[in-house]
């Protein structure tokens, strides 16, 4: 089965151990871990571990609609990167990169098959963006 591979990247004026902790830790994921301000993550907790187990509740804030997302990890670098594995045995790699005045985070995930590529790589890059605008206003 060939796999779309989709990228997304923004660039953090924080360092890349904020960055991390903004990233990884769930007081924080909690906080910037939805595409747009009319959805909410109540909830998230992370196991970062190999075989540990990452989720976040995303749902929209009128109780319309909402889902788990769920993965299981793969392999982690401590303030570099870690890759994962979703339910349905899509993979997602994660990187951080120090660069001038900040960080670079780049995902690359594994599209589904159900909705459409642009579609797919819009929601996670506004997700990216979100947390982006949420590191930045916590440094």
């Amino acid at each position: 089965m060939n796999t779309t591979q989709i990228t997304v990247q923004a660039n953090i004026a924080t360092d890349i151990e904020k960055t991390w902790d903004f990233y990884t830790q769930p007081e924080h994921i909690t906080k910037w871990n939805f595409a747009s301000d009319d959805w909410h993550c109540p909830s998230a907790s992370n196991d970062m571990q190999v075989g540990g187990k990452y989720s976040a509740r995303m749902e929209a804030k009128d109780g319309s609609w909402g889902f788990d997302f769920e993965a299981t990890y793969d392999k982690i670098t401590e303030g570099e990167g870690f890759t994962y594995t979703m339910p349905d045995g899509r993979k997602v790699t994660v990187t951080f990169k120090s660069i001038d005045n900040g960080t670079q985070v780049t995902t690359v995930f594994d599209a589904e098959t159900q909705n459409p590529v642009e579609m797919q790589q819009q929601g996670w890059q506004a997700i990216l963006d979100n947390f982006k605008k949420y590191a930045e206003s916590q440094a």
